[in-house]
């Protein structure tokens, strides 16, 4: 197997290093070829694209989109998108709308926990406010010192059913994988392993997903445990699947897999990529 991520995240999101720095760091644990596929933005596909071609690394321009599905939301990862499709832009323009106040709804109901300053802390790791998300609350509760781990942010105040987790209405399914298709790009579910949904849901998003256009799942990812790969390599080789493969990188320690260093795909899968380098 090549050494291929295409699943990363920039400094234009909610990850901690530049499109450039994600490409030196991947070229340096080994990578040769990557993505980068921000939230909801494309901004960084530019810089990636020319420090990519410095590196003599391929590149794969891409886009995670946050969509709402049967209440919970749900990721689909944009790969080999074209990155200046106007509809594709405005689409993701919109899609980001409501993060501020979002944003604001989390801050308040941490104050409430009697934990103070979250918003103007988040908003010390940000360029933009529009690109705020739950990933920037957890940065700060453990620089506040109120939890030891990103994971553990999440897990104690960050989830759906955590006292700190605010509901967001995002976009549907059917319009994400329009607006992928639309501009030249292929759909595929990111880290489904780490929906806290039943199988019987996970299935029924899979069938949807199919129906509607959409080619592959990640199967190996930062995102959900190493266990659960043969699990999705199943449900991959099941569905017609193509399979993917990215570290879900945000920053160095905030997951088991490293920008650019990726275990195999398991056997008998055909990768995403099989006809593009």
């Amino acid at each position: 197997m090549l050494n291929i991520d295409l699943h990363t995240h920039s400094s234009c999101s909610d990850g901690l290093f530049s499109p450039e720095e994600l490409v030196r760091r991947a070229h340096a644990n080994g990578a040769r070829a990557l993505a980068i596929t921000d939230h909801d933005m494309v901004k960084g596909v530019a810089e990636a694209r020319r420090a990519c071609d410095a590196f003599g690394l391929d590149f794969v321009p891409g886009v995670e989109i946050s969509i709402t599905w049967n209440g919970r939301s749900v990721h689909v990862v944009g790969l080999q998108v074209d990155e200046n499709h106007p509809g594709l832009i405005s689409n993701l323009d919109e899609n980001r709308n409501g993060r501020v106040e979002r944003a604001e709804e989390i801050s308040k109901k941490l104050e409430d926990l009697g934990i103070y300053g979250a918003f103007e802390g988040v908003l010390r790791q940000v360029a933009d406010p529009i690109v705020i998300s739950r990933k920037h609350f957890s940065r700060f509760l453990v620089d506040a010192k109120v939890c030891r781990t990103p994971t553990e942010a999440f897990d104690r105040f960050l989830k759906i059913g955590r006292p700190a987790y605010v509901f967001h209405e995002w976009t549907t399914l059917e319009k994400a994988l329009g607006w992928i298709r639309d501009a030249g790009g292929v759909a595929v579910i990111a880290h489904p392993g780490r929906y806290e949904i039943s199988e019987e849901a996970l299935l029924r998003l899979f069938d949807e997903f199919k129906a509607l256009g959409g080619v592959g799942i990640e199967v190996v990812t930062g995102s959900h445990g190493r266990d659960r790969y043969p699990y999705f390599a199943r449900l991959a080789r099941h569905y017609g699947f193509l399979a993917s493969a990215g570290s879900d990188f945000h920053a160095p320690g905030e997951s088991y897999l490293d920008i650019g260093a990726l275990p195999d795909l398991p056997d008998g899968l055909t990768p995403v990529w099989h006809d593009w380098f």
